[in-house]
């Protein structure tokens, strides 16, 4: 496995991922190697320069390849579906999937997350080919009723995760407490992705929160800056700013040990291992 769940690129893009589950996960069918989240998110990364072009990027090789694949190198026969969060200083949007099927939402006001569902509702601005045609012709959709996104393709599927909707409703309501008073800052952003209660911190378990990522999208006077952390549980981690720019730096106490024949626990970067006493 070869890729993270969120990331950034010199053109101010910024990505993050999550897993969902839908009326067509099939694990016997999506644990066939094709293309990750991870790897759709870094290939959009790679090649879009504004968030409409990596969402472009993203959907377009969805549907000519598919995704698929081992999610996990500590869970095994563990499998997904994609959504992302796409974001640059001009736009917003969220893209969730179902197999090779997809739908947008572009971000126009207030505050948007996104978690272990389907979250788009009835406000689809993009689409893949198709898809109210095939969800009508499959019974999932009378066609007449305003078409939901997350209704006629989420069919209750939940997944590996216990009430994966409970972290994403907990994260709409921490951002819009945060917000309340018209301004959000990039400490508050740290406070939500450090809450424990919410879930959206899981500090340890099956699913601990790998790494966290917290973006300031620039303007024409500043530049984007990212802050990660790099490390898992961001309530014991320290956000690390970063800027692209000719003279990026980087040390070896950024980073944790590597190699293809590590075990996960041999991976673990050395603050890690020091909070822990090991």
């Amino acid at each position: 496995m070869w890729g993270a769940e969120m990331g950034a690129n010199q053109a101010g893009v910024v990505i993050g991922n999550e897993a969902v589950w839908n009326r067509l996960s099939n694990s016997s069918n999506d644990l066939i190697s094709r293309l990750l989240g991870m790897d759709l998110l870094r290939l959009g990364l790679e090649r879009g320069n504004s968030a409409k072009e990596a969402l472009e990027v993203i959907t377009s090789l969805l549907e000519q390849f598919g995704q698929g694949g081992q999610c996990s190198d500590i869970i095994q026969d563990f499998s997904y579906h994609n959504s992302f969060l796409i974001a640059d200083q001009g736009e917003a949007w969220v893209l969730e999937t179902a197999d090779r099927l997809w739908a947008a939402e572009r971000v126009e006001s207030g505050c948007r997350n996104i978690s272990n569902c389907l979250s788009i509702g009835t406000k689809v601005d993009m689409c893949s080919k198709g898809l109210k045609e095939m969800a009508r012709d499959k019974g999932w959709w009378d066609g007449r009723e305003p078409f939901h996104w997350a209704e006629v393709l989420g069919g209750g599927a939940c997944g590996e995760l216990e009430s994966p909707d409970s972290r994403w409703r907990c994260g709409k309501n921490l951002l819009e407490e945060g917000a309340r008073e018209g301004r959000f800052l990039v400490e508050d952003m740290m406070k939500v992705l450090r809450d424990e209660n919410s879930g959206i911190n899981r500090p340890g378990g099956e699913f601990p929160t790998a790494g966290s990522q917290v973006s300031t999208l620039g303007s024409e006077r500043a530049r984007a800056a990212h802050w990660l952390t790099a490390t898992m549980a961001p309530s014991r981690s320290v956000f690390k700013p970063f800027i692209f720019c000719g003279t990026n730096t980087t040390t070896g106490l950024t980073e944790s040990p590597r190699g293809a024949d590590l075990a996960p626990g041999e991976r673990r970067h050395g603050l890690w291992e020091a909070v822990d006493g090991g």
